[in-house]
């Protein structure tokens, strides 16, 4: 056997694994569905300046339609970032009728580490204890003090800037200096303070590095820039990525094998020890097949390229997927409920502007249903967005013509402020993901088949996010304020989780406290899979500190022969 132990997927999660497992002394294979991408060297859209791209960043529409039909969709796709999504008609997915989820995707290595938004925010005690109160769900076999301790290795290694605010609902950490309001930003924080005695509106903690350490600089790693070009890569290593952060430190340790270009087609399962002995894999070039061996597994393929493998890693002992002994396995899909909110004009600041282009949002953190539930819905959310002064790309869709319809162009228009909530989805049995009956891939696997719908709480949230927005706009001096709902929104939080989730009793749930299958006991996953919940706070975060604290606990085992 040449490894000790095999991680599955090389995005925010599988990093942190490579990079826990190797510094600990353990041979550890990374592998990744997608092709190399070399930090820096492959990053070919950084640093375009707009008339450098035919259509000065956006994608042309007849390749967008063809190919990327799903990955459109994306805040983030543009043309200096499309060669980091997946082509939708090579790696299809199916859908039941009647029904649309975004599956966001990136298969290369890194994954979505290099085009996530970066932000960052712990879960609170409230968070783990949410399913218990409301009987939505099962039990977290964990509570925020588990895991406390693996929040702040996680955020000091990866850089997160942010401010020390008190709240229980929010955590604090262990941060960097904040990126700071502009003055929109600061005058709408004052008014909110001035009115509300419940909610707070604070800079974004987010995984930029504003004041690096040794930590950061020893790998290479700098300041943040405030380009907000973040998607396409960033050479100075100033926000946190796989690429920037833990494969380097993975790799510094001598420890660490990847292989590219290598799609997990199963999980294999040793009836008679009872443990996985490894994955067999297809190589997406040529399909040739081979198998690796290792004595611990981490599954961190992303919530449904991890689910894709359990289901169809099916066995005399499984014949329902892997580890699926509670049928929960692809079950609970849940996302964010975003793309729901307002935006307002300020009538102020008409003699200023901003330096840079700061890649940040404003948080307003939850306030609804914190101690009990108060409001027509159970758990709640919270509000992200930013200031910003209109410029000649907000006026493209105007009317006019002339010199001083031409000179207008020169000149920026108010500012503005959004706020789009993000609140939590109920996990529900029926929202799930299976395997098609007859649909295959270009490699001959199953498609995978999604079913997913707002619920009637869902949609109770979604319209309270869109109604409060508008009221505080406008009940703290906004003008012009408009709604928005985009109900047809499923995945495009890009926050997928639960269809692996974590759980007490092997009997609902796959994996126990320790990430670690109930049904056996050498193989973990610590992606967006293994929630039990979303919470309303970005997750990413806590897919770090999870994975951190399995890689500890499967390291003890593996030491004392336990696995």
């Amino acid at each position: 056997m040449d490894f000790d132990v095999i991680v599955v997927g090389s995005g925010i999660s599988g990093g942190w694994a490579a990079k826990e497992f190797t510094e600990k002394g353990m041979k550890t294979l990374v592998i990744e569905r997608g092709r190399h991408v070399e930090h820096i060297d492959d990053y070919e859209g950084e640093n375009k300046d707009p008339w450098e791209m035919r259509f000065r960043d956006d994608v042309d529409r007849k390749l967008a339609d063809e190919k990327y039909p799903i990955q459109k969709k994306c805040y983030a796709f543009k043309d200096s970032t499309k060669h980091f999504f997946t082509d939708d008609t090579e790696h299809p997915y199916s859908q039941e009728d009647g029904t649309s989820f975004a599956w966001i995707r990136g298969h290369h290595l890194g994954g979505r580490s290099l085009l996530w938004h970066r932000q960052s925010y712990r879960w609170s005690e409230m968070d783990f204890a949410s399913n218990k109160r409301d009987g939505h769900g099962v039990d977290w076999p964990i509570r925020y003090n588990d895991i406390k301790k693996w929040y702040d290795h996680v955020e000091i290694f990866a850089g997160i800037s942010g401010t020390m605010e008190g709240l229980p609902q929010l955590p604090d950490g262990k941060f960097l200096p904040p990126i700071g309001f502009n003055c929109a930003e600061e005058e709408f924080s004052k008014r909110i303070a001035e009115k509300y005695d419940d909610r707070v509106m604070i800079p974004g903690r987010c995984a930029h590095l504003t004041e690096p350490q040794e930590i950061h600089t020893d790998l290479g790693r700098g300041t943040c820039q405030s380009r907000n070009q973040c998607q396409r890569g960033c050479s100075f290593g100033a926000y946190f990525s796989s690429q920037a952060a833990t494969l380097p430190a993975a790799e510094n340790t001598g420890n660490l094998t990847i292989v590219t270009d290598s799609i997990v087609h199963s999980v294999i399962y040793d009836d008679k020890t009872k443990k996985a002995t490894g994955v067999r894999i297809i190589n997406s070039k040529n399909k040739e097949t081979r198998i690796y061996e290792a004595r611990v597994i981490f599954l961190c393929a992303s919530t449904l390229g991890t689910t894709q493998i359990l289901l169809n890693s099916t066995s005399e002992h499984f014949q329902t997927g892997f580890a699926n002994s509670s049928d929960a396995v692809g079950r609970y899909l849940m996302d964010h409920l975003c793309l729901a909110g307002a935006s307002g004009e300020m009538n102020e600041f008409h003699d200023r502007y901003y330096i840079g282009r700061k890649p940040n949002s404003i948080y307003i953190p939850r306030f609804t249903n914190l101690n009990e539930d108060t409001e027509d819905f159970v758990r709640g959310y919270a509000f992200q967005g930013g200031g910003k002064r209109k410029n000649w790309q907000d006026q493209m869709d105007g009317k006019g013509f002339g010199a001083d319809f031409k000179e207008s162009f020169k000149t920026p228009g108010p500012w503005v402020i959004e706020l789009e909530g993000y609140g939590e989805m109920l996990p529900r049995a029926d929202n799930r993901a299976t395997l098609h009956n007859t649909k295959k891939d270009r490699w001959g696997m199953a498609q995978l088949h999604v079913e997913c719908t707002f619920g009637e709480n869902d949609k109770k949230i979604r319209k309270v996010m869109m109604d409060t927005a508008a009221e505080m706009m406008r009940g703290l001096g906004l003008q012009n304020v408009k709604t928005f709902n985009t109900e047809d929104s499923a995945g495009l939080g890009i926050h997928e989780m639960g269809t692996a989730r974590m759980g007490h009793d092997p009997r609902t749930s796959v994996l126990n406290g320790y990430n670690q299958c109930h049904d056996v006991n050498n193989v973990f996953i610590t992606d967006g899979s293994a929630m039990a919940s979303s919470a309303c706070q970005n997750p990413s975060l806590t897919y770090m500190a999870l994975t951190a604290r399995a890689v500890d606990y499967a390291v003890t085992q593996m030491k004392s022969h336990a696995l």
